[in-house]
């Protein structure tokens, strides 16, 4: 049965220079109201105990827009600051829920260049796409069609570290799921990137590792830059350049893989990785970020929903690894150099193939019988539950007030 979906639709464009001029000022000014309010708001809530809303906020950039110092807010589209307002409600919202930390402000270095865009702010006619406070349609690269009839609600522009831009045109997308009866186990690792419960192992490409020498090379050539000066500018790009190639080859792969692995299978399994946790091993850290498990489970979520598939999370203490598959006894230890093993039965595993199984079969028996929803900590431990056990985020405190000046 076919669905409806919102999916956003990202392309890349070359803005000429007067283009490029105004969303750099509608980028400034989108960092700068977004931090006035996060100040205002921190304000009221330390030195009142009062939780300020967008609509106050709202508020208080029309009245900012009217003062001598922010007049220059007037010269760029409002839809994009009224946005930022709603993001920082959203922030908050997802705060106070205890889902995230406490807001942070934007910084004009480290922080993403973006600014959104509604129905009412662009116009979108015959495949061309022109923005507010703008006289000529975007020079966009449509390297994929939109769905048929698509007519955007929301438009994205952004600019990353690299110096590119690009427009995520967000759509309704109708997708219609295949049958696909299959079961996977799937165990991440590090000497290949997955190992299937069907005996498939997928190699780890490992984009950081071939691209290090020409990485260290970059580096050490924009440390040699004096601090300010143009040459450094030019060195901090060609580093940028590098580092969104390496992210851009990752995600491409993620998504072949995890498009494939949705189609192919009704139910997929994977373990609950504490990544946080694991890339604090000096050793392993730089291979466990360059794996990306973690987005390759966003994209597995987000897909298995759109297609209707079941994606299960089994209980990150289950001990996949020294669990015979065959028989179920659990061995004693199972050190990460011990890659093939024997079982008491008599039966050889191969290490990570045996994971993936044992994953899968648990995954099963929490679809078929409701096997250790929401388990003890203690009871996982002990390799009794294979559901998905949640850990709270920690949530830090409203911190000190800082000025809008600290950071812009």
């Amino acid at each position: 049965m076919s669905r409806t979906v919102k999916r956003a639709f990202k392309y890349r464009f070359y803005p000429s220079a007067e283009q490029a001029a105004e969303l750099a000022r509608t980028f400034g000014c989108v960092r700068l109201v977004y931090n006035m309010a996060l100040q205002a708001r921190t304000e009221a809530w330390a030195l009142r105990r009062e939780r300020v809303g967008y609509n106050t906020t709202s508020a208080l950039l029309t009245g900012w827009k009217k003062t001598e110092e922010l007049a220059f807010l007037n010269e760029v589209s409002c839809v994009p600051l009224q946005q930022a307002l709603r993001h920082l409600q959203t922030a908050f919202t997802n705060f106070w829920a205890k889902r995230a930390r406490y807001p942070t402000f934007k910084s004009k270095k480290r922080s993403r260049r973006t600014a959104e865009y509604t129905t009412s702010a662009f116009r979108f006619r015959d495949g061309k796409l022109t923005l507010a406070k703008m006289s000529q349609p975007l020079d966009i690269v449509w390297s994929r069609p939109l769905p048929a009839g698509a007519s955007p609600s929301t438009v994205t522009v952004s600019q990353d570290a690299a110096g590119r831009w690009f427009v995520s045109l967000l759509c309704n997308d109708t997708i219609t799921p295949v049958p696909a009866p299959g079961s996977v186990g799937i165990d991440a690792g590090l000497d290949s990137l997955l190992t299937l419960s069907t005996g498939e192992k997928i190699a780890n490409p490992r984009h950081e590792r071939a691209d290090r020498q020409r990485l260290a090379k970059a580096q050490r050539n924009l440390a040699r830059k004096e601090k300010g000066s143009a040459n450094r500018a030019k060195a901090r790009l060609n580093v940028a350049r590098i580092h969104a190639r390496i992210a851009d080859r990752r995600r491409d792969h993620l998504h072949k893989l995890t498009t494939r692995l949705v189609r192919e299978n009704q139910t997929l399994v994977i373990e609950d990785l504490t990544v946080r946790n694991m890339v604090k091993n000096r050793g392993l850290a730089r291979a466990i970020s360059d794996a990306a498990w973690r987005q390759f489970r966003t994209m597995l979520e987000y897909k298995t929903d759109w297609h209707n598939r079941n994606l299960i999370i089994v209980d990150r203490w289950f001990p996949s690894s020294k669990l015979c598959s065959a028989c179920g006894a659990l061995a004693d230890r199972m050190p990460l150099n011990v890659r093939s093993w024997t079982c008491r039965c008599g039966t050889v595993h191969d290490r990570d193939v045996n994971a993936a199984r044992n994953i899968l079969a648990a995954g099963l028996a929490v679809t078929a019988c409701g096997d250790g929803v929401r388990p003890q900590r203690e009871t996982s431990r002990t390799g009794q539950s294979s559901a998905k056990q949640e850990t709270p985020r920690a949530t830090k405190g409203i911190p000190v007030l800082r000025t809008v000046e600290d950071v812009n």
